[in-house]
């Protein structure tokens, strides 16, 4: 791999686009032949000597999407992420990655995938106890051949993308849990690769150097588009990281959906018992529970607006601003004062209201209503109004029971 190769890689390689399609792994003495009987509807004689670690799993991971597998220990999920690159072999099933298939490739032409295109980070850092840390970044592309002064440029500029700069010099044995987690995020990231695979990364860190280091994967999954597979048997890891997540339990999938989808509507039981602890405060977007009302400009008159509000059936309206203005919230008890008053919406004294993207979190609506004392105006990315968030709306979503969804 030439410089201009890896200049080549990091711009076209990542946010690839991955197909798993009916993926087993069996394991016992004749496990095609208990597979190919379940598939035709029969009931193997041998099953129960037979285990199934990896049961008929099929799954799609969009371009720079992060998606999770999360469940319990003995779930399934670790094995499942092994076969995706094969270090453990399937036993029947399909894996694909940007339309190219896997599990038939031959040894030669995986083992380059495994090393220009595949990363993995895993709970124990592997890192090279008598390299620097710089060296410790560039031993990935050092195997793939890159020469000393551009694999060194690399790995300098992917230990000042997690935060390092000022470590490359020392030893693993100088650096703290969380660092030295950084460093083999940094070693994944080197190589620019199509997929980045995470298997229990930050499980054996302490709270708040996990939650460092959830925030850094997600800014780093921001800036580089990259496609992720995140292994986990924490919920509130899976929902703070992952764009979709899927529930495994007994080497199956039971339930794949966006973290409000798992929380709000549970599969069953199983799915209900993990969401019914989860942080909603932090996971609800403010999209979820906005509250639509009329929008006007300060140019018109109450009583035309009145009659949208009759007509909507709705009894806010949400007076855009001008000028710089922030919006505000009137009921319809104020535009009947400001009618027999003769004004018009602009003349209206009325405070101003804060605003919020549609992707904020709950957590910040909360904190913007109890400052402001006033609802909140809720806009979509692009910038237009969608209506407002207030008290009952935020209750209702803290409190209601996932099964009543």
């Amino acid at each position: 791999m030439t410089a201009n190769n890896l200049l080549e890689l990091e711009k076209t390689t990542t946010g690839s686009a991955l197909a798993v399609r009916n993926l087993w792994k069996v394991y016992g003495q004749h496990p095609k032949r208990v597979v190919g009987e379940i598939e035709s509807g029969q009931q193997p004689a041998s099953l129960d000597k037979h285990v199934m670690a990896v049961r008929d799993v099929s799954f799609d991971v969009s371009p720079g999407e992060t998606f999770v597998v999360m469940g319990l220990s003995g779930s399934g999920k670790s094995t499942l992420v092994r076969c995706l690159t094969r270090l453990v072999e399937p036993t029947a099933g399909s894996v694909t990655m940007d339309g190219v298939e896997i599990l038939g490739m031959p040894p030669k032409q995986l083992a380059e995938l495994r090393r220009k295109d595949w990363a993995m980070v895993f709970q124990h850092f592997g890192l090279l106890p008598h390299r620097r840390v710089l060296d410790n970044v560039a031993y990935s592309l050092e195997i793939s051949g890159v020469p000393r002064s551009v694999r060194d440029a690399r790995a300098a500029e992917m230990i000042e993308l997690v935060g390092l700069e000022k470590v490359g010099h020392k030893f693993p044995h100088e650096l703290s849990g969380g660092m030295r987690q950084r460093v083999g995020l940094a070693r994944a990231l080197a190589v620019g690769p199509r997929l980045l695979l995470l298997d229990e990364p930050f499980s054996a860190l302490d709270p708040l150097i996990r939650t460092d280091l959830q925030d850094e994967l997600l800014r780093l999954a921001k800036d580089l588009n990259q496609t992720s597979i995140f292994i986990t048997h924490d919920l509130a890891e899976a929902l703070k990281v992952g764009d979709r997540i899927a529930i495994m339990r007994d080497g199956q999938l039971v339930q794949i959906g966006t973290p409000e989808e798992i929380v709000f509507s549970p599969a069953d039981d199983y799915v209900r018992r993990f969401a019914a602890e989860a942080p909603r405060a932090k996971l609800v977007r403010a999209g979820a529970v906005v509250k639509s009302a009329l929008v006007a400009t300060p140019s018109d008159y109450p009583t035309d607006v009145l009659v949208k509000l009759e007509r909507a059936k709705r009894d806010v309206a949400i007076i855009e601003g001008q000028d710089g203005e922030g919006p505000r919230l009137l009921t319809e008890r104020q535009l009947l004062r400001a009618q027999i008053e003769s004004l018009r919406l602009g003349d209206i004294v009325h405070s101003f209201c804060a605003t919020v993207n549609e992707d904020a979190k709950l957590s910040v609506v909360m904190e913007m209503l109890v400052e402001t004392g006033k609802p909140v105006i809720v806009r979509s990315l692009s910038g237009q109004t969608l209506g407002y968030a207030d008290e009952a709306a935020v209750v209702k979503a803290l409190t209601i029971s996932p099964a009543t969804v």
